[in-house]
């Protein structure tokens, strides 16, 4: 939204400058994006009046004019715009003039006749890029008058980036008012006068679908003069709102929309028919765009407005072509409705198009603006461009829906939520100011949110409302008393700072992905498609992390980032018979190497056991018994893939790139991690326990298993005997080769025995070390290697 400062100093005062109004907008939640000026930089441009025309005695495309600019003397200039002419006011720059780009304006000669300084284009001036003639300024105007002067152009543009939820302020009436409430001044609300109604003529109006748009306007205005020169105050506010001047009628619904907040059509009468029909597309039916270069073939998700022989618009998008207003228009038919978000939702962009009435309407629109809008455009009109009007056409009502409902609001849960107490005053004063209304009440206050503000459904909204005005910046730095020492909060937490001291970043990437992606990681599972999705790279909601992981990978490889360590907490969602589960996962990607090159060794790549080192270090406190289980996943290098498990539940995945994704995806082999968040965060509380004053023992074991047997699960079975004195088992070596069968391979264990009673003696640990072999014996036929 761009900001005019001068048309917002109609609406309320405003003493601060541009920088500062625009800091605190952004501190209320309207991000300042840039602040320009509303023209370029030039000096020594007045206001000319061309006394005389005469043709240049050696150029037939040249004029030779005199034209008065508040000299003595009238001044002798050489034009060759087509529609300079007698008694014309248009801007001149004198000798001396700068104009942007530094052209400096001298003294010169034109084919022979001296020329005294230059008529100016609206392009030549850096206000539009109209360079078809001079640019046509208003009788009234004084000549030899400072053109920035006499056209306010030292003003101020602020580009503010509204989120979604904040469409009321795609107005300078919803400006104004957030101004108002910010800077606790009043608002001047300019008021429209009613037309009175001079005419007969009317329109019949006929709403098939009252869903979609519960109320619409329409009324028929005649004698209209579409050739009337749009005023310059008009045109001025268009262009620095960024619109376009186009016609004196559309110049007037463009302008009453950038004042309002309303969009509203006029079409040409003549071509439109008798009644308007509001109602659905019919299957197979086309409407061709305003410009008549843009077909689109409609469906019946589309609302469209439509006489008897077919479509005339895509309502709340934009007009057709068949009945657009021209220089020929008369009669035109004012359409001013009100369409609800979820009627208009994605349908502007379904047909490639996004304008200002689908920005407005698929995020609301306050539907008390239709008759205020429409007295305001017809009076423009009437005034502008002459001739009469009929009376209004209105069928539905204002819908009751939205703002009805009071909301409750505590002073406790205000202050709970913002950790400072408000004054009951200063509440009442910010929620007046934003056009709430308020009752006091003995617990509080009863709130009912303004039309125009469809996000203000609870208390939670209201507050976050007062903090906005009273300001961020205002509320105390201090950290609310923690409820439990330990929360899940807390302990992701605690994983996130983790993995980030391991090196690993955190992203966090859409919940949607293309379709495709998400069958190539988890075939086995139907995503949930969306119903209006942004693109067809986002078109289902992603059934886990992976793809988001690796899309970021290849993204950072191609930039030549080989090194990385990844994760990501988010949520997947999985479809199944009670409906859409989500889930929260905790998922990580490794690539590249282990570590950079160093002078003491070469650099190592990344392998298996690192990724499944660092699952290890997340689920180190999760309070059961760790274990991996070797098992294929479709995303997964076969022989390199493991269930990750606790107390034997399986928790999540860990594995390498299957090689026909890292080639799908052109992403280098990289391992990846998937496991339950709930589970991993699961930790008990910490307990003290105490520390054994005596020696520890360590005894080295070298037992002889099936190559088919997993150290793992060797180190699982001894876990389970759940013996005293073992503090630890360490793996150490793995051997296959000379003096094995090749079928069988050694593992190297360190057990580490201590005892909080005593030292303990050779018969304590050939009593521990003879019970573990035993135990491996009967579960695995392991052997001592001799």
């Amino acid at each position: 939204m761009r900001i005019s400062v001068q048309w917002l100093q109609e609406w309320l005062q405003i003493d601060e400058t541009p920088l500062e109004l625009g800091h605190r907008l952004t501190m209320a939640g309207l991000e300042l994006d840039a602040v320009e000026p509303a023209a370029p930089d030039f000096i020594g441009v007045r206001v000319g009046h061309v006394l005389s025309v005469e043709p240049h005695p050696d150029a037939d495309r040249l004029r030779v004019c005199q034209v008065e600019a508040g000299e003595a003397e009238p001044l002798t200039i050489v034009c060759g715009a087509p529609n300079v002419h007698e008694g014309m006011r248009a801007p001149v720059a004198v000798i001396g003039a700068v104009l942007p780009g530094d052209f400096r304006i001298k003294r010169s000669r034109l084919r022979g006749v001296a020329s005294e300084g230059m008529l100016c284009s609206a392009r030549e001036l850096g206000l539009s890029e109209d360079a078809a003639g001079l640019l046509a300024l208003p009788a009234t105007l004084e000549a030899g008058q400072d053109l920035r002067e006499a056209l306010g152009l030292d003003d101020t543009i602020l580009e503010v980036d509204l989120t979604p939820n904040r469409a009321d302020c795609l107005g300078m009436r919803g400006i104004a008012r957030e101004c108002s409430a910010l800077l606790d001044r009043p608002l001047q609300a300019p008021v429209a006068s009613v037309a009175g109604v001079a005419s007969p003529a009317r329109v019949g109006v006929d709403v098939r679908d009252l869903e979609a748009c519960p109320l619409y306007a329409a009324r028929v205005l005649e004698g209209l003069d579409a050739q009337a020169t749009t005023p310059l105050w008009m045109t001025e506010r268009l262009r620095r709102a960024g619109v376009r001047p186009l016609s004196a009628i559309v110049d007037v619904t463009n302008y009453v929309m950038l004042e309002l907040g309303q969009p509203l059509h006029a079409f040409d009468a003549e071509r439109t028919g008798d009644p308007i029909v509001v109602r659905r597309a019919e299957e197979g039916e086309s409407l061709t765009l305003l410009g008549g270069d843009h077909t689109v073939k409609l469906s019946p998700q589309d609302v469209v407005i439509a006489s008897a022989e077919g479509p005339l618009a895509l309502a709340g998008v934009m007009g057709g072509a068949a009945s657009a207003v021209d220089d020929a228009t008369t009669r035109v038919i004012l359409e001013c409705a009100h369409f609800t978000p979820r009627a208009l939702a994605g349908r502007a962009r379904a047909h490639g198009l996004h304008t200002d009435a689908s920005h407005r309407f698929e995020r609301g629109v306050d539907p008390t603006l239709v008759s205020q809008a429409m007295e305001r455009a017809t009076q423009l009109l009437l005034e502008i461009c002459g001739g009469q009007c009929g009376p209004v056409e209105q069928v539905g009502e204002t819908p009751t829906s939205h703002g009805e409902s009071a909301i409750t609001l505590r002073p406790g849960r205000i202050q709970r939520l913002l950790g400072v107490t408000l004054e009951p005053f200063e509440v009442e004063r910010i929620l007046r100011a934003l056009d709430c209304q308020v009752a006091t009440t003995d617990g509080g206050w009863l709130v009912h949110a303004p039309r125009a503000r469809f996000d203000l459904e609870r208390e939670e909204d209201l507050i976050e409302e007062l903090a906005r005005v009273h300001g961020y910046d205002a509320l105390p730095q201090t950290l609310p008393e923690p409820a439990a020492p330990a929360t899940p909060d807390a302990g992701l937490r605690s994983l996130r700072s983790g993995l980030a001291r391991q090196g690993f970043h955190e992203i966090i990437s859409f919940s949607f992905v293309a379709r495709e992606a998400a069958q190539a990681f988890y075939p086995d599972v139907e995503p949930l498609a969306l119903a209006n999705p942004i693109s067809a790279d986002l078109a289902v909601m992603r059934p886990g992390l992976w793809p988001g992981l690796v899309t970021t990978a290849a993204y950072n490889q191609a930039r030549q980032q080989s090194d990385f360590r990844l994760f990501e907490h988010g949520l997947r969602f999985v479809p199944d018979a009670s409906g859409l589960r989500q889930e929260g996962r905790l998922g990580g990607l490794l690539g590249g190497r282990a570590h950079p090159e160093f002078w003491q060794g070469a650099a190592r790549e990344l392998d298996f056991f690192d990724a499944k080192g660092v699952v290890e270090g997340l689920c180190e406190r999760v309070g059961g018994r760790l274990g991996f289980r070797a098992e294929r996943h479709p995303a997964l290098h076969d022989g390199q893939s493991a269930r990750v498990l606790v107390d034997g539940e399986a928790i999540g995945w860990v594995g390498r790139l299957h090689p026909s994704l890292c080639e799908r995806f052109d992403v280098d082999p990289v391992y990846l991690f998937d496991l339950d968040a709930a589970a991993v965060v699961r930790a008990p509380v910490a307990q003290f326990a105490p520390l054994s004053s005596y020696p520890s023992i360590r005894r080295d074991l070298a037992l002889v298993v099936s190559e088919s047997v997993a150290a793992g699960d060797v180190l699982a079975a001894i876990d389970e005997m759940d013996l005293e004195l073992v503090q630890d088992v360490r793996l150490f070596d793995v051997y296959q080769g000379k003096g094995l069968n090749p079928d069988e391979k050694s593992l190297a264990l360190g057990l580490i025995l201590r005892a909080f009673d005593r030292t303990l003696g050779e018969q304590d640990v050939a009593g521990v070390t003879d019970a573990v072999v035993q135990h491996l014996r009967a579960r695995f036929n392991a052997t001592l290697r001799q």
